[in-house]
């Protein structure tokens, strides 16, 4: 055929689109290029196969290339697309050494985001790691493991592996201090896995919380029990460079002049949308700087779509373009680019930020708008109420605290977000706040929900419950 669907980028958002578009469709000719040889894993599960409660790195992937070739997919991996020619609708490809072109009916483009270190000097030193891929995570898991006990097999990777990193960290002597640059979701999970490994660990954070995106309770929360957990915390530190010797990062240098000793480094200070290839195609970026697209994930120019890290999506309390690279809406969206690109025009449907994060016992969730200028800015008046309550009913054991904060619109009692924190069951509470605003609610209406109520699993009054009940007193 000579309008294949051309998929650029073989993970979450780009094999769900192949898949759902061939299930759709049956007759189309599907193509997805894949720069690398690791395609559909799970980025979320590496702190924990560094942490070792993941074993292997092939229990990380979602789908084997067999797995695609048997669902009729023409997977082309170690396939680096270079440019893209809308007027043409083309695709140029390496691969091998050689180049071509390769014509498409429909584009997506699934290219992913990578890691941001700059502007910390040094971050090139040996023993200085960010976490954006299985390799990545291989390679600290490796430098963790003493040299005697270490076997690249052990890993899982298989063929996608470079061995010859895992390697190379799996012969030098385990780090005794690490410093984590960067108290965002990677950061802190990242903190949980190293101190399974018996490591002195150093936390760096340029503002005075973690975890900034789920508000200040939950960020006081959480350095608390960093601190419990005996991990040393610089907060309101800039980390200006990395210095090494030998090739080896050896320093952590703040731009306060203070200095720490340390055999390794964990840089995770964001990531960012690639988007490089789409340079000098009138494909639009949106303001975020990720591709702008519409309610069914097309771009600015016809039959080219966008998803996953690399796209915007709509907020679904704004209504704005926003860019949230989290793992459901890249798989929910490229499922719906596929059924589209199919036949039948799917939304990708809006998103909430809707997020959770593990603290070692502490459990993390956040939805919405928490931050007071984000809502001043969307035209909303932000109310804020925060509440602490049992998970449980009070005489069954095992009932913790768990803290919810709400906000809404002061004007309509609109729910505009919340986030909670607690060490039972606390982060999936947050779904029943995602769904009250995916349903628009009030803060009224989520006051008079109906939660279930069971001892084991909750008191009368759910928390969230008990959060809607003092925020619409606020309003009232």
């Amino acid at each position: 055929m000579s309008d294949p669907f051309v998929v650029v980028g073989g993970d979450a958002a780009g094999l769900s689109a192949a898949s759902k578009c061939l299930r759709t469709d049956p007759d189309r000719d599907v193509v997805v290029f894949e720069k690398g040889e690791w395609i559909s894993y799970a980025h979320c599960g590496t702190p924990y196969f560094v942490k070792g409660e993941v074993d292997r790195l092939e229990d990380l992937l979602s789908l084997s290339p067999a797995e695609a070739d048997e669902r009729g997919i023409d997977l082309r991996r170690g396939h680096a697309v270079v440019a893209v020619d809308t007027d043409a609708r083309t695709v140029t490809v390496e691969a091998g050494g050689t180049t071509f072109e390769q014509p498409y009916g429909d584009l997506l483009i699934a290219t992913g985001a990578h890691a941001v270190s700059e502007p910390i000097e040094g971050s090139s030193l040996d023993g200085v790691f960010t976490l954006h891929g299985l390799d990545h995570a291989a390679a600290i898991r490796a430098y963790l493991t003493p040299p005697d006990e270490f076997d690249v097999e052990s890993l899982g990777g298989g063929d996608p592996l470079d061995e010859s990193v895992a390697e190379h960290y799996g012969a030098m002597t385990p780090p005794e201090t690490v410093a984590v640059v960067g108290a965002g979701y990677v950061g802190v999970e990242m903190v949980e896995a190293f101190d399974a490994w018996d490591v002195d660990i150093h936390l760096f954070q340029r503002s005075g919380r973690p975890v900034p995106a789920f508000g200040e309770a939950v960020g006081d929360a959480v350095t608390e029990h960093l601190r419990e957990s005996g991990v040393t915390l610089h907060f309101g530190e800039e980390v200006a460079r990395l210095d090494g010797a030998d090739g080896h990062v050896q320093r952590v240098v703040c731009e306060s002049g203070s200095e720490l000793a340390v055999d390794a480094a964990l840089v995770g200070i964001g990531i960012a949308p690639n988007t490089d290839l789409l340079e000098g195609t009138p494909v639009e970026l949106g303001e975020s700087g990720a591709v702008a697209t519409d309610a069914c994930g097309r771009t600015s120019v016809e039959d080219v779509y966008a998803a996953g890290d690399v796209a915007e999506m709509s907020h679904v309390v704004t209504g704005e373009p926003t860019w949230g690279p989290l793992g459901l809406p890249a798989n929910r969206a490229g499922r719906a680019i596929g059924a589209t690109v199919g036949g039948d025009q799917t939304p990708v449907g809006p998103v909430a930020g809707t997020a959770m994060v593990k603290a070692f016992d502490l459990e993390c969730g956040r939805t919405g708008i928490l931050d007071r200028d984000r809502a001043r800015e969307a035209g909303f008046d932000l109310v804020s109420e925060t509440i602490t309550a049992g998970s449980r009913s009070g005489y069954y054991p095992g009932a913790a605290e768990t803290t919810v904060t709400l906000t809404a619109d002061r004007d309509t009692g609109r729910l505009l977000g919340g986030s909670i924190v607690g060490t039972d069951r606390a982060a999936i509470r947050i779904d029943t706040v995602a769904t009250a605003l995916g349903a628009d609610l009030t803060v009224a209406e989520l006051e008079r929900q109906d939660l279930g109520y069971a001892p084991p699993f909750s008191p009368v009054w759910d928390p969230v419950l008990v959060a809607a009940k003092v925020l619409n007193g606020s309003l009232e």
